[in-house]
């Protein structure tokens, strides 16, 4: 989009329910948007309001773009109860995604939580379509239940990728669930990377980034080495509003990703 402050018109093609309070939105729009993997978009919806989204995705798809979205706000409920052929808006892409080429021939670990599945999901298939220049790919996901679980269809193929290895947790199990049960740093214990040769890739609650991020130190992480998508307080996309502040940093123009080598000694990382 040549215009960053313009909109364009995107019709809703479908929604699937991902958990009881997640829906993914698979969006045409009126024109074309094309973005890198970890920028987002502004969605809105008129007569109420917009916010930032980051596409769950694929890059390459670009006849759509879906966004998974929880319903947390006044806006998102009103997503929540829209039906299929509502028109919404877009606006962007916006601020710096993940530098993929910068992770070929490297073992590559990406953890999620809850809904910060949602930018992972779009990395993840950038990295699968070309999986080739990998050197491993590892997925750690938890949520709370398995029932929060989010892409359940997405996760059944990924487990069948012979490049990709799996590891799934919840904090609460119940008998449908034979996988572990706690949080998801734990799931960093089940194997070992190639530290001199590895990068990790972090998107969830911020309780539970900081708390990976720890874990990843621990295990000799490089802070260089670990990517931190700080999605929290944007809000116009712009860096004009100033709600994204973070240090000398703007979120929405100098990130969302993050290695947390750039913003370690900020005060406002964790808050």
């Amino acid at each position: 989009m040549l215009n960053p402050y313009e909109s364009i018109d995107a019709k809703i093609d479908d929604i699937i329910v991902e958990t009881p309070n997640i829906k993914t939105f698979v969006l045409k729009p009126k024109e074309k948007i094309t973005f890198a993997t970890g920028q987002f978009i502004e969605l809105g919806l008129k007569g109420v309001g917009e916010a930032p989204f980051t596409p769950s995705s694929s890059p390459y798809e670009t006849n759509q773009i879906e966004v998974t979205i929880m319903k947390a706000g006044n806006l998102t409920d009103k997503l929540h109860s829209i039906k299929k052929s509502a028109t919404v808006t877009l606006r962007g892409p916006y601020g710096k995604g993940y530098p993929v080429e910068q992770f070929y021939d490297k073992d590559v670990v990406i953890v999620g939580g809850g809904v910060g599945m949602a930018p992972l999901r779009s990395f993840l298939l950038t990295l699968l379509a070309q999986k080739e220049k990998f050197k491993r790919l590892v997925l750690c996901y938890g949520a709370k239940t398995p029932q929060d679980i989010v892409y359940k269809d997405g996760f059944e193929k990924w487990m069948k990728e012979k490049k990709l290895e799996v590891y799934r947790i919840v904090d609460k199990k119940d008998s449908s669930w034979n996988e572990a049960e706690g949080v998801v740093p734990v799931l960093l214990d089940k194997f070992k990377t190639n530290l001199d040769n590895s990068v990790a890739i972090v998107c969830g609650p911020p309780i539970m980034m900081k708390f990976t991020t720890f874990k990843l130190l621990g295990l000799g992480y490089k802070p260089e080495n670990i990517y931190l998508s700080m999605e929290k307080n944007m809000s116009c996309g712009l860096g004009k509003c100033g709600h994204c502040g973070l240090g000398k940093f703007y979120v929405c123009k100098d990130g969302p990703v993050f290695t947390y080598d750039q913003i370690k000694e900020l005060h406002e990382t964790w808050a």
